[in-house]
């Protein structure tokens, strides 16, 4: 198999993570990749824990289960390094990216002794300036093109200015906030 990348998710229901990983999973597919974009369904509702995954192929993806060992951790909420590990199985030649205000080397401490490498980008902040609204999956977004380097950083901006033209055609307000959020993010994260 071609370069397999994978990535799993963790955020808080009505944070938009199962969203951002079926973003990125159709804009890789736009890119000409194999894509699987799939979350984990349990009791979900707002504010409870929940898992999404991608993985990310040149080649025809012939695993259907789990990501047990990603490449990539994207944390949409801080609040879950203290619940769940979400460093279990992470590979240390990849990288966590956390939604937090805080440097890099101030959360290790919560990351379990993981020793790869840890990034970090101020999604709220950056949500709520360029959107007006706590919408952190789209930073998250920018910020994990970014740091994987899964595509092209200008075939993904092409690619999801395009998504956001067709889904919010009525708005094109939102299609704005939503690639200066992308953009910010992947300017504005730390630790690369």
């Amino acid at each position: 198999m071609g370069k397999l990348v994978e990535i799993r998710w963790h955020g808080r229901g009505g944070q938009g993570a199962k969203t951002a990983s079926l973003l990125l999973a159709d804009a890789a597919f736009n890119t000409g990749k194999y894509i699987q974009g799939f979350p984990e369904y349990g009791p979900e509702r707002m504010g409870a824990p929940i898992t999404a995954y991608n993985r990310i192929s040149d080649d025809k993806i012939r695993i259907h289960s789990n990501i047990y060992e990603p490449d990539y951790v994207v944390v949409v909420d801080e609040t879950l390094l203290t619940v769940i590990d979400v460093t279990s199985g992470l590979k240390e030649s990849g990288a966590i990216i956390i939604n937090t205000d805080k440097a890099p080397d101030d959360i290790k401490k919560h990351l379990k002794g993981y020793n790869g490498k840890v990034c970090t980008v101020d999604a709220r902040k950056i949500s709520e300036e360029a959107l007006g609204k706590y919408f952190p999956n789209t930073p998250m977004l920018g910020a994990v093109v970014k740091v994987s380097k899964v595509m092209a950083e200008e075939e993904f901006l092409n690619d999801a200015k395009e998504s956001f033209a067709h889904k919010f055609a009525s708005k094109p307000e939102v299609i704005e906030g939503n690639m200066k959020a992308i953009q910010r993010a992947m300017q504005e994260v730390k630790g690369i």
